[in-house]
Order: structure tokens, then sequence, then C-alpha cells
């Protein structure tokens, strides 16, 4: 029976997929797997016995990579499972920026005790009067699985959409809309565009990209979303873009003692992804991550070791080797296998960094002592019989 901690409150959709092979456990100490949402672990001590930690959602900063990544646990996140739930946000966003709702409801709830106010509506609505989003132009900075939908969505609300990401995947390209224009160049689409959204990862080349060399470069009035990571944007340098007029309005779903107090910002708290269907998704696609590992081996959207497929597990013995990516390490696990008299049906060997897994399918299961001239080789940090 394999054990599952949860450390957060996981959706019920995706536990309910967990077998009869399964069973949940309250003692982290005894798991073979986690699942976790927003609780930290970089202070948690992590048993021998612990071989996945799957995050049902995106970021991963509540989760100790390196230190999983040297004792072989593999940490899996789910990355596109909420991208419905931001897209819709990143469209109300969008709206709220373009008229100025926000006033008009301050306003109603100000004056809801004024008898005549139907009337007194009517001249004073103009004070909250805006645009429409038909024919101005977005430009979105990533096209990942959000980004992708936020462009196709604003193209088919007639907004025309530029699309900037040099590594963008083929899978993507092939849900991206005819009608958004794929530009090589962030300076044409900052120059072009009346706003801008951005969708990318928060990277030593990603932070505070967007800053007073990009508001130099970018029209006045212009609108900023941003629905991805606080750090992508330079507040010092929002606040005096806002200030100035340079930016109309800044839509963040970051609250910070600094955007919190800008002027012209809406502040959203963090509610992208908070949705009863996100939850849901996040907490399925988790399981299923986690159960194609624990079964098979098979590693999906981990954010530390590479990814590994060799399908349902049908041979006599799969063996899993966590090691790292140095020299040599191939010949010395198959040798291993070869001096037990082990024959490899199947292999595959991905690596990333300075990780990597090698998968083996074998016509019969190997000994104890294969197993531990395996476990022996210098830089093995885990060896798994499936």
């Amino acid at each position: 029976m394999r054990k599952i901690h949860c450390l957060n409150a996981i959706s019920k959709y995706g536990t309910d997929l967990l077998n009869e092979n399964y069973a949940l456990t309250d003692d982290g100490n005894e798991a073979e797997a986690i699942l976790v949402r927003s609780a930290s672990m970089h202070e948690m001590d992590f048993s021998g016995d612990l071989l996945a930690i799957g995050r049902a959602g995106a970021g991963v900063n509540n989760i100790p990579l390196e230190a999983c990544a040297e004792k072989g646990i593999v940490v899996f996140n789910t990355p596109g499972a909420n991208a419905n739930g931001v897209k819709e946000l990143v469209l109300a966003g969008m709206l709220l920026a373009s008229r100025d709702i926000v006033g008009g409801i301050k306003w109603c709830q100000d004056n809801k005790d004024d008898a005549n106010i139907a009337k007194t509506t009517e001249k004073s609505k103009k004070a909250f009067a805006g645009c429409e989003i038909w024919g101005k132009k977005l430009g979105v900075i990533g096209l990942g699985a959000i980004g992708v939908r936020v462009a196709n969505a604003a193209a088919e609300l007639g907004m025309e959409v530029y699309g900037y990401d040099p590594f963008i995947s083929v899978n993507a390209a092939w849900m991206l809309s005819r009608s958004v224009k794929h530009t090589t160049s962030l300076d044409t689409l900052f120059s072009e565009c009346d706003y801008i959204t951005v969708h990318v990862p928060a990277m030593n080349e990603t932070k505070g990209m967007i800053n007073k060399e990009a508001f130099a470069k970018m029209k006045d009035g212009v609108v900023i979303l941003n629905f991805a990571r606080d750090v992508l944007v330079n507040d010092d340098d929002m606040a005096e873009a806002l200030k100035s007029g340079k930016v109309k309005r800044y839509v963040t779903d970051f609250p910070n003692p600094k955007s919190a107090n800008m002027e012209n910002a809406i502040v959203i708290p963090h509610l992208g992804a908070s949705t009863e269907e996100s939850e849901d998704n996040c907490a399925k696609m988790a399981v299923e991550e986690i159960m194609d590992y624990l079964e098979n081996g098979n590693i999906r959207n981990s954010v530390n070791y590479p990814a590994c497929d060799m399908g349902v597990k049908k041979t006599a013995a799969r063996v899993a080797v966590m090691h790292l990516n140095v020299p040599n390490m191939i010949g010395q696990i198959t040798g291993a296998l070869a001096s037990g008299g082990i024959n490899i049906s199947d292999m595959t060997n991905k690596s990333r960094d300075k990780y990597a897994y090698t998968l083996m399918d074998l016509d019969h299961e190997p000994d104890g002592s294969v197993m531990e001239r395996l476990n022996g080789i210098n830089g093995v940090l885990r060896v798994r019989m499936i």
C-alpha cells in the first residue's frame, strides 16, 4: 500500500483518483509522496521513503528544489491546470482598467444613502467614463499555457493582438490563433500596443523587465497587466510611470506595500487561480503525475528532474536510477546489470542541468547484489525497483 500525505487540503477530485493501492496518511514520515499547495516545506526533514512531491499549482517557491534533487526526490507542478482561471481574470483586469468600474462602484457605495441616487447618477457617471477594448492593440509577452489563451480570447473580443515569445513551444504555436501577430521584437510590441500583459516565469533575465527603460519605448497612457509574477515589474519605476501618466493603469494580482499604495493601480489579492475549477484541475493533474511516477517511473512536469516517459510498465522489472549528470554513468549502470546477467530490453536516459535520470526495462528482476552495485556507483542518488 502506497502512502500519500497531504500538507494542504487537496481537492477530492484529485484524491478520489487514488485507487485501492493507495492510502492517505497524516504522517508525512511514512509517505512515499506528498501533495502540497502553499505550505512551506523549506524547514521539513524528508524521510528516506519520500519519492515525490506534487505541487497542486505552478509556483514552487515553497519547496526546496535543490535539496529534493540531491535526495532523489522528484518535484512536480501542474502548469496550465489553472490557465483558464487566470485568463479570465486577465480579461477582467483589462475591462477594469478600460472603464472606471472600480471608481463607479465606490461612488455608488459612498452615495447609497442618497434618496435621489438614480438622478444623481446620471450627472456623476461621466467621471467614470472609459474606452472600449475593441480595436485596441494588446501585447502578450510569453505564449505559454496562459499567454496563448489570453491572446486568443482577446483576438475573439476584437483586439489586435501581438504575441512575443522567443521560446514558444510547438504545442503553443499550434494552439495560437492565426489572427495573433507573432513578433520577434519586444521593442515593437512595446511601441505598438495600448495594453501589455506579461506571462513569463521569474528568472534572472525577466526580473524587473517592466521598468523605466521599457516604459520609455511605450505609448503614453499604456495599460500594464501583471498576473504572472510580482518581481517582473520594477515597483519604483512603475510608481513613477503612473504618477507621470506614462502608464494609465497598472493591474496586478500581487499586493505588496508598494503596489497597494500606487496611484492609479488596480491591485487584486492574488485571485488568478482562485477558482474551484482551477483547484480541482491542479489536484487531478498532481495526483496523476504522482501515480504515473510511482507506478511506471515516468516523469511529467518536474521542476528539478528531466522529463522521461517509457509508457506503462509491461516487463518483468523496471529500474529507475537518479544520478548526477557526469560522464560514464550509463556505462557503470549497464555494467552493474550485466555483471548480474541482467538483459536490458529498453532504456532511456535524460538529463537536466547537473541531474540525470535513467529508466530501464529488464527481462527479469535483479537480485539484491545487483541493486547494491547500482547504489554503490559514485554519483548515484537513488535506485528504485518499480
